[in-house]
């Protein structure tokens, strides 16, 4: 496939979106005009983290990446799904690695404010697969909801330095500060447009340019004025315009780092 052309209005740069669940189904009757209407947008790369445990998401999300510059995968087990963790998952991601397809190893991480499953097993479920990245030479793909000191604490016990994002970032500066200091980046999603996101608005401001990502985590957390409805790549960039303003750069200049960011990242866009 050809390499993505933006039209004028998409001011001649692009964007990266790091976090996007193209295989739900919610894609499913339009996925395709849905990745059209991204790069109408400037949205010129689509990082999308298969579920390990679906044989759907698998399939899907690896058919959407043969032979397409602009999207790539991750692979990883959710803690909302800590208790399907068995060998032969691993087994799989280390072949997924070891074919090239994947650019991470996630989401993985910690989910304290819906606890579908039990914290032990979500513990054990983020270490083992913290392990499986440092052992492949993968970044990862974090999710943390409500559980800063304990993803801090398994980085650390874990010896992990491949580096990664906190992905959907919504906690305090502390942890993201904390987390900075060991080699991860932070990526904001449409919850940063959201009229009481204040705290969180304060936080961006003071993320380092080069160590921002942004993401849509589409289908969910669309951004003002799409919010209630299903999110898509497209809607990008009114996230990046709130953060742009935040930092007080111009919108290519946020493009330019943030897509510079996933390329030393994740190897991704090429």
């Amino acid at each position: 496939m050809d390499a993505p052309r933006f039209p004028p209005e998409a001011g001649g740069f692009f964007f990266v979106d790091s976090h996007c669940h193209l295989d739900l189904e919610a894609f499913d009757p339009d996925r395709e005009a849905v990745i059209a209407r991204a790069r109408a947008a400037g949205v010129g790369g689509i990082l999308c983290p298969i579920d390990i445990a679906s044989r759907r998401s698998r399939s899907l999300i690896l058919e959407l990446a043969a032979g397409r510059p602009d999207i790539a995968a991750a692979a990883g087990l959710h803690p909302h799904q800590a208790g399907l963790r068995t060998e032969d998952a691993a087994e799989d991601i280390r072949r997924l690695a070891a074919a090239g397809k994947i650019r991470a190893v996630g989401e993985i991480g910690l989910d304290y404010h819906y606890d579908f499953a039990p914290r032990t097993d979500q513990q054990t479920a983020f270490r083992s697969q913290l392990a499986l990245a440092q052992e492949l030479g993968l970044p990862v793909i974090v999710h943390s909801r409500l559980a800063g000191e304990d993803i801090r604490a398994a980085v650390e016990a874990e010896g992990f330095d491949r580096g990664g994002v906190l992905h959907c970032f919504t906690e305090s500066w502390e942890f993201a500060r904390s987390m900075l200091e060991r080699g991860f980046d932070v990526s904001f999603s449409g919850v940063l447009t959201f009229p009481k996101a204040g705290e969180l608005r304060a936080v961006a401001s003071r993320i380092p340019l080069d160590r921002l990502l942004v993401e849509t985590d589409a289908p969910y957390l669309a951004p003002v004025p799409h919010r209630g409805g299903r999110n898509e790549p497209a809607f990008l960039l009114k996230t990046a315009a709130v953060l742009a303003g935040l930092l007080r750069v111009p919108l290519k200049d946020l493009a330019a780092a943030t897509t510079a960011n996933c390329r030393l990242l994740f190897g991704f866009p090429a």
